[in-house]
C-alpha cells in the first residue's frame, strides 16, 4: 500500500522547451537547469520519491513573478512555487516537471505599521528574520512550525506550530495577499484592515491552496506586542492518558497558555539523548505562559492544581531566557534527534487533529497501533488544540517495516477522519494526503475541484498536489 498519490502528469516536452528558451533569455544566470539545484528544488522531508522539475527560476520582484507565470500559461508548462523546502508532503515536487520558481530573494520587509500591529513583507522573509527584526520595536510574530520556513510559503501551508494555541494559525494571522494568479495576473486580496465584508474571501481561498491557485508574492501579517512576564518549564506524568486529561481540563478552565507541547516517554528519551537533556523519561507536557506576572503566576498556579489531580509534577521552571530558548530548540529538533535516534532510518512524519475531547482516545488507540505492528514511533503534538505527531522511524530497505509503517498511518488518518478530525492539522496534503482529503471532505473535493478549474483550467499551477483536474 503506497500512501503518497505521485501521479505522474502529462509531460508537454515541446512548450517546456519553449518556455526555457524565453525564461532564460529574460533571466540568464537566474534561471539555472544543473541537476543538484533541480533536486534540492524538488526536496522533501519525508519518504516521498522527488520529482524534479525541468528548471529554477530566481525571481526578485512581483512584476518578475508575473512575467514567469504568463510565459508558462501561454506555452502550458508546470509551475511549482518554493519557499525554503521544508514542506512535508512533497508539496515541491514537479510530477510533470516544469519550472520551479524560487522565492527567496524576495525577501524584503517592506513596512513595520507599529501603531497597527502588522507588518507588509515579500514571501522569501523566514520568521526568525521578521522576528530578528522585530524585536527592537518590542513586537513579535507568534507563528513557530519549528522549521525556519519561509512566511510564503507558511502562509501557502497554512501553517500552525507550538503557538497555535493561544495565537491561532496563518489562517488566524493574514491579513491579506498580493498574488499572482495562473493567467499571470496579479490581485490584492486586501486592504489592512483587520475586518471586510467586501466580496468573496479570497484571502484565505489563497492561504492553504499550497500554490495551486496562484504564487503569493507579498503579505500582510498581524503583530504582537511582547509580553511583560514570558515562563516556560515542563510538567511530567506516569501515562500520556494523563498528560491529555490535563491538557482538556486546563484548555476548558480557559487557562490562556501560550504553547502546550507533549512528548511521550520515548520522544523525551530521544529528546534527552541528542539534547543533553536529563528529564526522567515520561510522558512530558512542554509549557509556556504569557502575560503580565500575576497573570502568569496565576496560570501557572491553577496549572499545577489541574496537573496534581493526573499525577503531574508540579512545573519545573527554565529560569533564563537563555534556558527558555534551550528549551525550544530541543522540541524543534525533534525531527533530527530522531533520526539519530536510529540511524540510517528515515522518519515518515504524519499529523493527525482531533477535537480535543476524543484527543486520550485517539492517542491512546494509536499508541497501541504501533505497539501491535512493533513500530519506533515516538509522539509528539501541539495537543492544546488537539494536534499531534507520530513519526515512525523506517528502515526503508525492509519492505514488511515499510508496509507496517504505512499500515498504521492509514489507520491513523481513518481514525482521526472518524472522530471528526483532520487528517493534516498543519502539514497540508501535498501528493501524501490526496486520498484522505477525499475521505475527509467527499463530494467537497467536487467543489474544490471545481474552483481549481475555474482559476487554472490549464492545470499548470502545481499539478498533482490537493486536487488536480483529473480527479
Amino acid at each position: 500500500m503506497a500512501l503518497a498519490d505521485l501521479e505522474a502528469g502529462h509531460r508537454n516536452d515541446s512548450g517546456i522547451e519553449v518556455a526555457l528558451g524565453v525564461l532564460k533569455q529574460l533571466f540568464g544566470d537566474r534561471l539555472q537547469t544543473n541537476q543538484s539545484l533541480r533536486e534540492q528544488h524538488s526536496h522533501t522531508t519525508t519518504y516521498i520519491p522527488s520529482q524534479l522539475p525541468d528548471a529554477v527560476v530566481f525571481p526578485h520582484k512581483t512584476e518578475e513573478v508575473a512575467e514567469i507565470v504568463r510565459i508558462c500559461a501561454q506555452h502550458k508548462v508546470p509551475v511549482v512555487p518554493f519557499g525554503t523546502g521544508t514542506s512535508l508532503e512533497g508539496g515541491v515536487n514537479a510530477p510533470a516537471g516544469g519550472i520551479s520558481v524560487d522565492l527567496m530573494h524576495m525577501n524584503d520587509i517592506i513596512s513595520v505599521n507599529s501603531d497597527d500591529l502588522d507588518v507588509t513583507l515579500q514571501p522569501g522573509v523566514t520568521r526568525e528574520e521578521l522576528n530578528i527584526h522585530l524585536r527592537d520595536q518590542g513586537l513579535f510574530f507568534p507563528i513557530d512550525p519549528g522549521a525556519n520556513a519561509s512566511l510564503g510559503g507558511m502562509a501557502a501551508t497554512r501553517a500552525s506550530g507550538t503557538n497555535a494555541v493561544r495565537y491561532g494559525t496563518m489562517r488566524d494571522n493574514v491579513i491579506n495577499v498580493t498574488a499572482v494568479m495562473p493567467d499571470g495576473k496579479i490581485i490584492k486580496t486586501g486592504n489592512r484592515a483587520r475586518k471586510s465584508s467586501a466580496g468573496y474571501d479570497l484571502t484565505r481561498l489563497l492561504v492553504g491552496s499550497e500554490g495551486t491557485l496562484g504564487i503569493i508574492t507579498e503579505l500582510t501579517l498581524k503583530l504582537y506586542g511582547i509580553p511583560e512576564n514570558i515562563s516556560a518549564g515542563i510538567c511530567q506524568f506516569e501515562t500520556v492518558e494523563a498528560a491529555c486529561q490535563t491538557t482538556i481540563l486546563a484548555m476548558q478552565a480557559g487557562i490562556p497558555m501560550a504553547r502546550i507541547e507533549l512528548l511521550d516517554s520515548l520522544m523525551t528519551k530521544i529528546t534527552n539523548e541528542y539534547n543533553d537533556l536529563s528529564y526522567d523519561e515520561k510522558p512530558t507536557l512542554m509549557l509556556e505562559f504569557h502575560g503580565t506576572d500575576n497573570g502568569v503566576a496565576e496560570q501557572t498556579q491553577m496549572f499545577n492544581e489541574i496537573a496534581g489531580d493526573f499525577g503531574g509534577s508540579d512545573i519545573q521552571w527554565v529560569s533564563t531566557v537563555e534556558d527558555r530558548n534551550r528549551l525550544w530548540k530541543a522540541r524543534h529538533d525533534a525531527y533530527p534527534a530522531m533520526l539519530a535516534h536510529r540511524p540510517g532510518c528515515q522518519g515518515i512524519a504524519t499529523d493527525a487533529c482531533v477535537p480535543i475531547s476524543r484527543l486520550a482516545e485517539c492517542l491512546r488507540e494509536t499508541i497501541a497501533d504501533v505497539e501491535r505492528l512493533d513500530l519506533v514511533a515516538p509522539i509528539i503534538g501541539h495537543v492544546g488544540d488537539g494536534n499531534f505527531h507520530v513519526s515512525p522511524l523506517v528502515d526503508m530497505s525492509d519492505s514488511e517495516e515499510v508496509a507496517r509503517a504505512e499500515t498504521m498511518i492509514e489507520r491513523l488518518n481513518l481514525r482521526t477522519i472518524a472522530m471528526e478530525g483532520t487528517c493534516t492539522g498543519e502539514h497540508g496534503i501535498g501528493q501524501g494526503k490526496r486520498r484522505f482529503l477525499k475521505l475527509e471532505h467527499g463530494t467537497g473535493v467536487d467543489v474544490m475541484a471545481a474552483i481549481k478549474m475555474a482559476i487554472d483550467p490549464d492545470n499548470i499551477m502545481n499539478p498533482g498536489k490537493v486536487v488536480s483536474l483529473s480527479d
